[in-house]
């Protein structure tokens, strides 16, 4: 029943069964062209999408790689002039030195002062070099003059994050000259002192960004990319706008990217960048390349606009189509629709015109074909179906008549009467006793004109009825009645007991010599909602074809019966019940030839909280 109507459901839901043919057709011809053209193009999209983001990741990547060579080999070059300064005699010497005093009267400090020089000008690139000595010496190229003290460079990130083993590290910063300020890329190195193996200074060579701006100008990404370098603390080494330099970069992705090697990703904001980076070990720098997202959609979006304004011409193409072959198929079905309401008025003299020989071709002509052989048999049966009609119903009325009435008993109720005053003046009690129970049985009839009556008050006319066999057979025949108290209000048809159990004192009883007994039991199945009374008798049974004969006559429903013979039968019994109560409901018989006889009755049963009421 549940797949039943879930069928039935998605047949009106998804197929539209109660629109009308030409809506059907229009929307499911937009849906076979819509969503093919739609997964299609949404593949497309992505596709796209994912091809352009590839192809600026992977250009981007080889950009960086080469930038990252050139940045790396570049820094080589410094560090082994920082190597061979720190390398010198003089600088050794120097290192070895505790105090200012010392250093004077070694006067060591001009040829350091020239060793820096000499380091500074065999590179046009080195704008400064700086040495410091623990809290005791301070050289610089600027001159004494412009000499930063190092407490302000003691302050900045880099400075405690210095390796202590001597191994370089390159920082982004700012020095300042008597009339300007440059931006510029040291290489750090602290001076070990060779006896304790303790950081004592530090070597500050300070390479000016031409070389690095030469290098980023070749970096073309896009219109509008970009590229800069981020150190491992994640401050802006380079950047094309010079006031970033040594600020920490504002990236939600930063300790993301730090942690990978390589790769692309898309970074927060409103107007978020594509990201290519790439790490090298050597510098601790991370290259990363920035395209804006939306440059690099601009691309997408076109095919993106390209394939909504294809699925726009197609659609509208394939609903022109759509319309013309609509038509062609819901004309001939609306012209056929309206020449059948004709015909379901009685009008059997249109036909409709056949136009094409495709099926609508044929079902038309077999229309026209089926109208005209429809108004030739009305004509000929149209007054012999009204006669039958007529017939039907006069035959149904009687049959409703002998179900309602069967005898009028006033008068052998009023004579039953006088019997039994006359028997109780002359003291004859059996005489009175059952002339008191056949009235009881004509009182039954007359007083309740209702087809309906409660089993309490069928029993008892039953009851009654064997008291009057019981005076006849005496010990022949005994009788017992086993109903539960909770059925004894249940409805039943009137006069459908007493009748069955008449049959079985006439045809299970009086047709043998032997001992009878009949008994009358009741029981309940509350999942069925049934209620079933079994008569039952152990008279001479019925033999296995008149059984049978009996049977189909029950389940055929043959009125023949009902009008045969002047008593109350089963077939009568069993039209009534089915009549009052429902088709599913009557009785069936059993029987063994030399056994007896089992009649059961199935009667709607009440619900148990009405029953209890």
């Amino acid at each position: 029943m549940f797949w039943n109507k879930a069928r039935y459901w998605f047949m009106q839901t998804v197929f539209l069964r109660n629109h009308t043919l030409s809506s059907r057709l229009l929307v499911f011809s937009a849906i076979l062209v819509i969503i093919p053209m739609l997964i299609v193009g949404m593949i497309s999209y992505q596709r796209s999408s994912n091809v352009l983001q590839n192809e600026t990741r992977q250009y981007s990547w080889q950009i960086l790689e080469q930038v990252k060579s050139h940045v790396e080999h570049y820094v080589r070059d410094i560090e082994i002039i920082s190597l061979k300064t720190i390398n010198h005699p003089d600088m050794g010497k120097l290192v070895k030195m505790n105090t200012l005093d010392e250093i004077n009267q070694s006067q060591i400090r001009q040829p350091i002062m020239q060793l820096l020089q000499n380091s500074a000008y065999s590179r046009s690139d080195i704008s400064n070099i700086s040495l410091f000595l623990s809290d005791i010496l301070i050289l610089d190229l600027r001159g004494d003059d412009s000499v930063e003290p190092l407490a302000p460079l003691m302050d900045e990130y880099w400075y405690k994050l210095a390796p202590a083993n001597g191994e370089p590290m390159l920082v982004s910063r700012v020095i300042k000259w008597p009339d300007r300020t440059e931006p510029v890329i040291s290489i750090v190195k602290r001076l070990v002192s060779p006896s304790t193996l303790n950081p004592i200074g530090m070597l500050i060579i300070d390479v000016n960004y031409k070389r690095f701006q030469e290098i980023a100008d070749l970096v073309t990404i896009g219109k509008t990319g970009y590229m800069f370098i981020l150190d491992s603390q994640g401050h802006y080494v380079y950047h094309p706008d010079l006031e970033q330099l040594g600020s920490p970069a504002q990236l939600e992705q930063l300790k993301e990217m730090q942690r990978m090697e390589s790769g692309s990703i898309l970074s927060g904001g409103q107007e978020p960048n594509f990201l290519t980076f790439s790490h090298s070990h050597f510098l601790g720098w991370t290259l990363v390349t920035a395209v804006p997202y939306r440059e690099l959609t601009a691309g997408i979006g076109y095919i993106g606009r390209t394939i909504i304004w294809s699925i726009i011409i197609t659609l509208g193409i394939a609903s022109c189509f759509g319309i013309g072959l609509a038509s062609s198929i819901i004309k001939p079905v609306r012209q056929l629709q309206r020449l059948m309401k004709r015909v379901e008025m009685g009008d059997f003299t249109n036909k409709a015109v056949v136009s094409s020989r495709d099926e609508l071709g044929t079902l038309t002509h077999g229309f026209n074909k089926m109208v005209e052989n429809l108004n030739e048999l009305m004509k000929e049966i149209y007054f012999s179906k009204l006669k039958e009609t007529e017939l039907t119903l006069q035959q149904k009325e009687m049959e409703l008549k002998m179900l309602q009435a069967q005898i009028n008993p006033h008068f052998l109720y009023n004579s039953l009467e006088t019997i039994r005053g006359m028997a109780l003046d002359r003291e004859m009690d059996d005489i009175s006793d059952m002339a008191a129970s056949l009235a009881r049985l004509l009182r039954y009839n007359l007083r309740n004109p209702s087809p309906y009556v409660t089993l309490k008050d069928e029993l008892e006319i039953c009851e009654k009825y064997l008291r009057i066999q019981k005076y006849r057979f005496e010990e022949r025949l005994e009788y017992e009645f086993s109903i539960p108290e909770r059925f004894l209000n249940e409805q039943i048809a009137k006069f459908s007991l007493q009748p069955l159990v008449e049959n079985c004192m006439v045809h299970g009883f009086e047709s043998g010599g032997g001992m009878s007994r009949i008994r009358i039991i009741a029981h309940s199945d509350d999942s069925d909602g049934a209620l079933f009374i079994v008569i039952e008798d152990t008279g001479s049974g019925i033999a296995k074809e008149q059984l049978l004969r009996i049977q189909n006559n029950l389940l055929d429903g043959d009125e023949g019966s009902l009008h045969a013979g002047s008593h109350i039968g089963l077939q009568n019994v069993h039209r009534r019940i089915a009549h009052l109560f429902g088709e599913s409901y009557g009785i069936a018989i059993e029987s063994v030839l030399g056994e007896g006889t089992r009649v059961t009755l199935r009667l709607p049963l009440r619900p148990a909280a009405d029953r209890n009421d």
